[in-house]
Formats: structure tokens, sequence, C-alpha cells
């Protein structure tokens, strides 16, 4: 398995409607999910990660909201998402969001606190799940991602809620 290169913006693939994924069998996919799996796990901080990130266009995201700090109690673990859709959210909330595509910022944004959502595994088995706070965040960013949208495309105002990362430098001793 290897790390996959990012794609940073403002490159165009992260613009791109995804296309479904039809071939559960193919060695291609399951070899391209290890890898995405590898660079899920290579990102410091990372919870989630979709295939547009590393520059291919189909519906693929991996989840993963154990890797935090605090990890958000009753969450799913890992989880890896093939053509996912919502299929009902309720409340709002306004939350600060980073990306792996966009390295320089963070921002503020508003997402549903619950969503119900369907997609299939890695091996084309259906799957359902409801999803809370943090980790329905997090899907509905990479779902973004897979429709050619950015978190910055949610700001809840471009002006007031961008912000410049933070980078904290390791003091040597």
């Amino acid at each position: 398995m290897s790390v996959l290169d990012l794609v940073i913006y403002p490159d165009e693939r992260l613009r791109t409607m995804c296309e479904p994924v039809t071939d559960f069998t193919d060695p291609q996919l399951q070899f391209f999910i290890d890898n995405l799996l590898e660079s899920l796990y290579a990102a410091p901080g990372c919870v989630g990660i979709a295939a547009p990130q590393v520059g291919e266009l189909f519906q693929v995201f991996i989840v993963h909201c154990g890797l935090t700090r605090t990890p958000p109690p009753g969450h799913h673990g890992l989880v890896i998402a093939c053509n996912p859709e919502i299929l009902h959210w309720s409340g709002m909330e306004v939350g600060r969001e980073g990306c792996l595509s966009i390295p320089d910022y963070t921002g503020n944004v508003m997402r549903a606190t619950e969503i119900a959502v369907q997609y299939q595994d890695r091996y084309g088995i259906e799957r359902a799940l409801t999803l809370h706070q943090f980790e329905a965040r997090v899907w509905q960013h990479e779902l973004d991602h897979l429709e050619g949208r950015l978190f910055t495309d949610r700001l809840v105002s471009r002006r007031a809620d961008l912000f410049k990362r933070k980078v904290y430098q390791v003091k040597s001793r």
C-alpha cells in the first residue's frame, strides 16, 4: 500500500461531480481503497478523505471519527462508503471545518446535526446509519467532495468565517 498524493485547491478535480461505483469486484477498486485508507492514516488529525482529494472521480470516501484525540461517543469507527446518500437530516449547527485539500484555512460551516444515510461498503453491500453531531458533520463534508463542493462554498459568511489555519511549531530543547 502507498500514500496517495493530495489534490490541492484550486485543482478542478475538486469541483467535479463523481461517478458511482458499479464494479465492486474490480481488484483495482480494492487496491485504491487500501491506498486511500493508508492516506487517511498518514495525514495527522484527519478523520475523513474522499476519492477526488487524491484525483479519482468516483463516489468513495472513508470516515474514521475514532482517530480524534477525544472520539465522539457512539461513533461508528472506520467506515468505507461507496455511493453514499443522505436520506433524512435534522437540526442545524455552525461548526469549524478544515480540509486536506485546502490546507491553509478553516471555516465556520452550517451543517445538520443528525443525518440518516445509506451507502454501499467496499464490497457493494447496502448499509445504513444514523449519524450525530461531529460524525454527521464529517459525513456531510465528505459527501460534498463527491458532488464537487468544498467547505468554503458553505461558509456562514465569507468575510467573517474563513480563518488562516494556525501553524504550531515544535520547540526544540
